[in-house]
């Protein structure tokens, strides 16, 4: 599995460059994960419902399944949240997977920048940023600087990358 992650300030625009990389990546043949960290809670479940019901009664983990999905609500209760490691063997086998968050650990990531947030840039202050996608011109950065709503370019640009990390 390749690992890239993105980074940015809020609003910068993370979330939306993934829902276009995906599709690219897909369309290209790649099995493609994403683990996106909530660095507040967070809660997929809905009061009320069966799972919900089974959890609050007191259930570590709670699978639910269907024809089309299946997922796993896991409590951590007093527990510790995981580890990004931990989080990350836990995914099925895939070609690429893409990281929203976890900005402390260690795996090569694209800073997201949008001109009109105007906020102090995150690549001087992490090794691990190699690219810069960006919906203006950066004259004075000495990454690359990737058209920010250019899909194919950063997934060119990731793949060219990748092959260099490796090699």
């Amino acid at each position: 599995m390749r690992v890239m992650g993105f980074t940015g300030g809020s609003g910068a625009g993370k979330t939306t460059l993934l829902e276009k990389l995906i599709p690219e990546m897909t369309r290209r043949g790649l099995r493609v994960s994403v683990i996106k960290h909530a660095h507040h809670g967070f809660d997929m479940d809905k009061p009320g419902k069966d799972s919900w019901r089974h959890r609050e009664a007191g259930a570590t983990e709670v699978l639910i399944s269907g024809g089309r999905r299946w997922a796993l609500l896991h409590e951590c209760r007093e527990q510790e949240e995981p580890d990004f490691q931990s989080h990350l063997q836990r995914l099925s086998p895939c070609d690429w997977v893409l990281i929203e968050g976890y900005k402390r650990e260690a795996f090569l990531r694209i800073e997201v920048w949008r001109n009109e947030l105007a906020r102090q840039h995150i690549y001087p202050e992490d090794p691990q940023v190699v690219a810069v996608a960006s919906d203006a011109p950066l004259p004075d950065c000495p990454l690359p600087v990737l058209p920010l709503n250019d899909a194919k370019a950063i997934v060119d640009f990731m793949l060219s990358e990748m092959s260099h990390a490796q090699s």
